[in-house]
């Protein structure tokens, strides 16, 4: 069995408690490489969105998110992580700032026939290809640099890089659960 089939289905608030989704993220990815899960993700999406199909874009339930909207909010995370992962390699301690992901689907994504889920998957696929080719050919060094986050205090680009890959996990997972639910009704 692997984290993604164990984790508990919600995670601490990141913003209530900051340390605890840190560590939830990271005990989601385990001792599993993370560019390795990084790499997967955007093809685990695509079939998530043809698994998807006309229900993409339906929600379980008021307030939680449709699959179109776990992805959107995936898409979301790795634009914002771009530009951490670039402040922290070019400027010491940069601040990173936090954001509030409801609002961002909310007010980003809100409009489903002005944005198909093939753009995002795009988005995803074109963005975690630059990210997943910086971490590469980054050295010890620069994975060891830190910027420091407003909500959670200092983070590497390593702790950062780990931490996205246990992202996808939740949210994959996340989404798949949205399916079952609305399966059963």
């Amino acid at each position: 069995m692997t984290p993604n089939d164990e984790f508990p289905h919600t995670s601490p608030d990141p913003i209530a408690d900051p340390q605890g989704y840190q560590r939830h993220l990271l005990e989601l990815l385990g001792d599993d490489d993370p560019a390795a899960v990084q790499t997967a993700t955007p093809r685990e999406w695509h079939t998530m969105i043809d698994v998807a199909g006309a229900k993409v874009h339906l929600a379980p339930a008021e307030g939680e998110w449709s699959v179109f909207g776990c992805l959107a909010h995936a898409v979301d995370a790795e634009i914002v992580m771009s530009a951490r992962y670039r402040w922290i390699l070019a400027h010491d301690e940069p601040p990173l700032l936090g954001y509030d992901q409801d609002l961002w689907v909310q007010r980003l994504h809100a409009d489903p026939d002005a944005e198909p889920s093939a753009d995002l998957l795009a988005a995803l696929a074109a963005l975690r290809r630059t990210n997943l080719a910086l971490w590469r050919r980054s050295t010890e060094r620069e994975r060891a640099r830190v910027g420091v986050h407003d909500e959670r205090g200092p983070e590497s680009f390593d702790l950062s890089f780990r931490m996205i890959a246990g992202h996808d996990r939740f949210h994959l997972r996340q989404a798949r659960e949205t399916l079952e639910a609305l399966a059963a009704g």
